[in-house]
């Protein structure tokens, strides 16, 4: 009957309806949810590349310190190795001056060969024994004059004091013994400071090994950072695919309801 076939229309038809609404909120619904993940990933994308120019600025700074670390190191590597140099010669120079002091305070606290001399003589003389002090002194002056610092005031000091001809050794066995004292404590004092410049170059290579490190270390953060990018990117043109998609089928949809209701 005519009342039957109608209920059937209608009943497929809001049947249609129904169902074309029900996909018109999915699609809806998932566009909403496309959208948002666009947004996200969008918003990453800043950030990272934010991140990018942060980590471009810490590469150029790093290098600008390894630059200037790299040059500080070679001007102390440089001073270093000239005052080394000159280390080397003071303390050959000291060292030939500290023997020749100790063999002269040999000679001079060295009674034996005056002993020697006094018992050949029955009653040695005031002269006699001068002339074997003279002895002594010139010895004694012949081994300061091979030093190689006999050029060092302070020995030409204890030479003239040598050459005097009056008194004993005591006034000159103190001044050497001063002079023995003064070129340890030199010596002392350049091993401090040769100690604190090798000490001072291996802190500056150290740090500069933290510089490479940190560098590298930068340089991946930044190619970490651009790999991130293309991920996000590719991404997103994914989502903004979908969307198309989705609008597309919409599209075709409502067409297609369109015809049907023709």
């Amino acid at each position: 009957t005519m009342e039957k076939d109608l209920a059937e229309i209608t009943a497929t038809e809001e049947a249609a309806i129904k169902d074309f609404e029900a996909m018109m909120a999915a699609k809806a619904k998932e566009t909403e949810s496309l959208g948002g993940a666009i947004e996200a990933k969008t918003e990453r994308l800043g950030k990272v590349g934010i991140e990018i120019v942060e980590l471009k600025e810490e590469v150029s700074d790093t290098t600008k310190a390894m630059e200037d670390d790299k040059k500080f190191l070679a001007d102390l590597a440089k001073n270093c190795g000239t005052k080394e140099k000159e280390w080397e010669v003071r303390s050959a120079m000291r060292a030939e001056e500290l023997l020749a002091l100790a063999e002269t305070i040999k000679i001079l606290n060295d009674d034996d060969a005056l002993e020697l001399f006094k018992k050949t003589l029955p009653s040695p003389s005031l002269l006699q024994l001068k002339v074997s002090a003279k002895a002594v002194r010139q010895r004694a002056m012949r081994v300061l004059r091979t030093a190689s610092g006999a050029h060092d005031p302070r020995l030409g000091s204890v030479l003239l004091a040598l050459a005097g001809k009056s008194g004993g050794f005591e006034k000159v066995l103190a001044m050497v013994d001063e002079m023995v004292t003064l070129l340890g404590s030199e010596q002392k004092a350049d091993d401090d400071k040769k100690a604190y410049c090798e000490a001072s170059i291996d802190k500056a290579e150290d740090e500069q090994k933290v510089l490479d490190q940190s560098l590298a270390d930068t340089e991946k953060a930044i190619a970490d950072a651009k790999e991130t990018v293309a991920k996000l990117t590719e991404e997103i043109a994914a989502l903004i695919k979908g969307i198309k998609d989705l609008d597309k089928a919409v599209a075709e949809a409502t067409e297609t309801r369109k015809e049907e209701n023709e």
